[in-house]
């Protein structure tokens, strides 16, 4: 307890502290039982609300604690909440006491998130703790304060403990540097604050605050931040971002009030935050609510993940086989369109760059939508139905474990469908850290366009009964090497604490078509944008290094063997025989022969590394370069029985094996890749990546090529 009689003049040493909290949390209860304090009681200027302020000496500082009225949120109201919101917003002080009521800790922090978007320093009282314990409430305040980086102080003022380590805090905090706290709203609303701040830091903004806080002042369109920024040249193009941001803000909370959309993200992170650090020891009789009922089941410890599994499992058989139907109508389409156009042009070289090159590209990315969009449905009414934020949490200790955060899960599930979309959805995780280190697991989990790879060889070594188990084990080991990396990494390259989790739980509610509409929408569009003009690009430089040089000889011998042909059937043979020999001796074929040896150890000849580099460019094309190399055409897919049939007769199981390990783990394609640097935040990432999965494949394939060579004998 605080003992110091001594009252001396304000010095340099002078500590002002304002008390901030909810009504009837205890405030003045709690500065008053600091001993031999001073009491000064006046009124707030203009106005007739008391002005209590609290002088005492402790450890040669003095300190004024001015006990400001209570309110329930950062408003102007009352004029309770218009003294305190003013004073906070203008009067210079050094540093903010929030006290809350320990007994009802989800309702007061309310006030406390809205508090943490000050530049001030904070220390957290949580008062009542004696009656708490009373009621069976255990609070974890070490937990609290790594959560929101605040310090957190259990205390009572009526049993006058914690006071001391209260104080004590306060003069640690406020000898330090301060330090921003952690607080995370929804995937929404962080991107729009990322890219406020972006523009900020672009125009090298000066302010007090810091960019994050004037972004999210902005958004909650703080009248006084608005004030401040209006007259400045800047706010000319800020303004749009702003309204932008506002429409995506609001059609993800299906509101038309922006105001109302930050409560619900209040609530929402403070439900997160009591679901972490609040036990209860006595169990309540009755769930008040429909979300505990639904809860209880969905997040149950032990029927919790078993349900999320079967309903991943759900959501992939849908986007497979519903996927499978408009796949082949587009399939179709493109090669009627470059049948078509290519009719209409006599020159073979620019007939071969439109049909094979351009149209052949843009297929190749129009033709995975279908899958993408049926991905981000399921997606999008899971996010919307508050579903993914309770399997986040429920996975969190399991992915902890592989130094994964538990809000890694999102990208990591999404990655499955494709690769760019997961890069972009890793923003979501605010410590580099973390964030970086999901980047660069990602890429285990298998994409949509190595299905058609893995179908190919599962569908040649495996009968139809069995090949769908083998997809299945091929995924999981993807995701099991995934975690396994993840581990290793957070060994060696991500050493360092884990970050404390806290995710926002909202309530569920049903989903709103308008916002699963918006967000398919905007996805899938970045898709094209972003992968359409890679891949198509990709496609073309295949073609180029596919198609040159070219063999005179070689194909004046062959065209006089083709006119001499009989049948139609032995000129296709010839035909594709060119092709194949063509390809030999191109520059992709050349790199390939040139790499053979590197691929030798591994049971894989000049084919298949000329695959495996193809496959870098998109991993769609894979299954076409095959089809080219052994003589078949590049039109075969991978339910082509002659493709099968020469991939079994002329690669061993174990080559095979070999084969998939590599595509599973080696780099994304190229698309994926630049979307990757940029989220991983510059271009040294990318070689790191390069690096660390060309390790990994050559390695994993290694060891399992000579296991199965093991088990084959």
């Amino acid at each position: 307890m605080i003992t110091e009689k001594k009252v001396c003049p304000i010095t340099e040493n002078h500590i002002k502290v304002a008390l901030v909290g909810q009504p009837n949390v205890g405030k003045s209860m709690l500065i008053n039982s600091v001993s031999n304090a001073h009491l000064h009681v006046g009124n707030f200027s203009g106005v007739t609300v008391d002005k209590t302020e609290v002088l005492f000496d402790y450890k040669d500082y003095h300190f004024t604690v001015v006990d400001l009225p209570g309110t329930y949120a950062f408003t102007e109201y009352t004029i309770e909440e218009r003294v305190t919101h003013n004073y906070l917003c203008a009067e210079d002080y050094d540093i903010i006491i929030n006290v809350v009521d320990s007994t009802n800790l989800e309702k007061n922090l309310q006030l406390t998130a809205e508090l943490l978007t000050m530049s001030k320093k904070i220390v957290i009282a949580l008062n009542m703790s004696d009656e708490a314990q009373k009621e069976g409430i255990e609070l974890d305040a070490e937990y609290i304060s790594e959560l929101l980086n605040v310090p957190c102080v259990k205390v009572s003022a009526a049993e006058k403990t914690g006071i001391e380590e209260l104080i004590d805090t306060v003069l640690e905090v406020y000898e330090r540097p301060k330090r921003d706290p952690k607080l995370v709203f929804s995937e929404a609303v962080e991107e729009e604050i990322t890219n406020i701040v972006s523009y900020l830091e672009k125009h090298k903004y000066k302010a007090v605050n810091s960019y994050r806080n004037i972004a999210i002042n902005l958004l909650k369109e703080n009248k006084k931040t608005y004030a401040k920024l209006h007259d400045d040249p800047i706010w000319i193009e800020l303004q749009p971002i702003l309204i932008e941001a506002s429409k995506h803000i609001e059609i993800h909370h299906d509101t038309d009030d922006i105001k109302e959309a930050f409560a619900e993200e209040y609530a929402s992170f403070n439900r997160g935050i009591v679901t972490e650090v609040v036990k209860k020891k006595t169990e309540l009789k009755e769930i008040k609510t429909m979300t505990e009922k639904i809860d209880n089941i969905l997040i149950h410890p032990i029927f919790g993940i078993p349900i999320f599994l079967f309903l991943m499992w759900g959501l992939f058989q849908l986007t497979f086989v519903l996927g499978a139907v408009p796949m082949d109508w587009i399939d179709a389409f493109f090669g009627w369109m470059g049948d078509a156009v290519g009719a209409t042009i006599t020159n073979d070289e620019v007939r071969s760059l439109v049909v094979d090159g351009l149209i052949s590209g843009v297929g190749a990315v129009i033709l995975f939508v279908p899958n993408i969009i049926i991905l981000f449905i399921g997606i999008a009414l899971l996010e919307s139905t508050g579903y993914m934020s309770r399997v986040a949490f429920l996975l969190d200790g399991f992915f902890h474990k592989f130094g994964l955060h538990g809000q890694s899960f999102i990208p990591l599930v999404t990655g499955f469908g494709c690769s760019i979309p997961a890069y972009m959805s890793a923003r979501i995780l605010k410590n580099d850290r973390d964030r970086l280190l999901t980047l660069f697991i990602i890429s285990f989990m298998s994409c949509g366009a190595r299905l058609p790879v893995y179908v190919l060889f599962a569908g040649a070594f495996f009968s139809e009964s069995i090949a769908g188990n083998v997809l299945f084990i091929i995924y999981i080991s993807g995701a099991v090497l995934g975690l396994i990396a993840a581990k290793i990494l957070k060994m060696t390259a991500f050493k360092g604490a884990d970050e404390p989790f806290v995710m926002e739980m909202p309530k569920y509610r049903l989903p709103s078509v308008k916002l699963v509409w918006h967000t398919v929408l905007s996805k899938t569009l970045m898709y094209l944008k972003k992968a359409g003009t890679f891949i198509a690009g990709a496609t073309i430089l295949i073609w180029f290094l596919s198609n040159y040089p070219h063999n005179v000889e070689l194909e004046k011998e062959y065209a006089q063997k083709i006119e001499k042909a009989q049948t139609d059937k032995e000129k296709i043979v010839l035909q594709n025989k060119l092709a194949g020999m063509n390809l030999e001796d191109s520059y992709l074929g050349r790199i390939g022969q040139f790499s053979e040896p590197v691929f030798e150890p591994l049971g894989l000849d000049w084919k298949m590394a000329v695959a495996l580099e193809a496959g870098i460019a998109a991993k769609e094309v894979i299954v076409s370069t095959l089809g080219v190399l052994y003589s078949l055409g590049e039109s075969v897919d991978e339910s082509n029985t002659s493709l099968r049939d020469a991939i079994s007769k002329n690669i061993s199981f174990a080559s095979a094996v070999a084969f998939i390990i590599i595509i599973i783990v080696y780099l994304p394609c190229f698309a994926a890749s630049i979307v990757f640097t940029r989220e991983a935040g510059g271009i040294k990432y990318f070689f790191y990546l390069l690096a660390f999965t060309s390790l990994a494949a050559y390695g994993l394939a290694f060891l399992g090529y000579h296991l199965a060579l093991a088990f084959s004998y």
